[in-house]
């Protein structure tokens, strides 16, 4: 069986093993599930996940899921075969996402809903086939991007958590590349020929959202403040880290 493996970067590996280790992400004989849309993220978090399995002191399995969104333009039935030449366990389920948004989203965004009805989806596919850990590939640069929104439309402090359980408390969900930057798995899944799958969410891309004008909003300041992803990083740690105990 071929194996389209490829080691990340040692940048990329520090940062995320150091979030692994900081946050208690992967435990012995954890079973976890990785969410793969087949953007850059996912994609380079597959590689990364798959050096640790082999390489890490402890023992997990890993398994990968995706939630075909039946958008026009998005095809991620490659990754089909793309697993399967990896060797990595794979579930792929499709939904009609635009159906299922005019029949039951009120006034949430597309975005909002269809990442909401994926968590779900691969929370059940957690359950059916015994996997207690969902691992996200959000990075640190998705992250300040959320905490912007929520101070500036939401009045709140707070972001995407590294580690936290579900609400039902049976399945513990990671995020492994909080300290990684976007450019970074970018330059990876480029230099590496990862099958990426362009435009994951197009539907989301057909106007520009809150989140886009955070991103521009943070690239032209850290034009003039180079250090500003290091001070945001420790600004937002302990908030990612905020209603877990790392201990349980």
């Amino acid at each position: 069986m071929t194996d389209l493996f490829v080691r990340p970067p040692k940048s990329i590996l520090r940062l995320s093993g150091r979030a692994i280790a900081d946050f208690s992400m992967i435990r012995n004989n954890d079973r976890v599930l990785l969410g793969l849309s087949g953007g850059k993220d996912s994609l380079s978090l597959l590689q990364a996940l798959i050096h640790f399995q082999r390489h890490a002191p402890i023992r997990f399995e890993l398994g990968a899921a995706t939630l075909d969104p039946m958008v026009a333009g998005f095809n991620p039935k490659p990754l089909v075969e793309y697993c399967r030449q990896l060797n990595i366990p794979y579930f792929y389920h499709s939904e009609d996402m635009e159906k299922l948004a005019k029949e039951h989203m009120d006034k949430d965004s597309f975005c909002s809903f269809c990442s909401r009805i994926r968590r779900g989806v691969l929370y059940r596919i957690c359950r059916e086939h015994n996997y207690n850990v969902l691992a996200l590939a959000q990075h640190l640069d998705d992250l300040a991007e959320s905490f912007l929104m929520s101070a500036f439309h939401g009045g709140k402090i707070q972001t995407m958590k590294a580690h936290y359980k579900n609400d039902q408390g049976d399945i513990r969900v990671i995020r492994p590349f909080v300290y990684c930057r976007e450019r970074q798995l970018a330059n990876f899944a480029f230099n590496a020929g990862l099958p990426v799958i362009m435009d994951n969410c197009p539907a989301c891309f057909q106007k520009p959202t809150q989140r886009q004008h955070m991103k521009m909003l943070l690239a032209n300041e850290e034009k003039q403040n180079p250090g500003l992803f290091k001070n945001l990083l420790a600004t937002l740690k302990p908030v990612m880290a905020q209603g877990f105990d790392t201990t349980r």
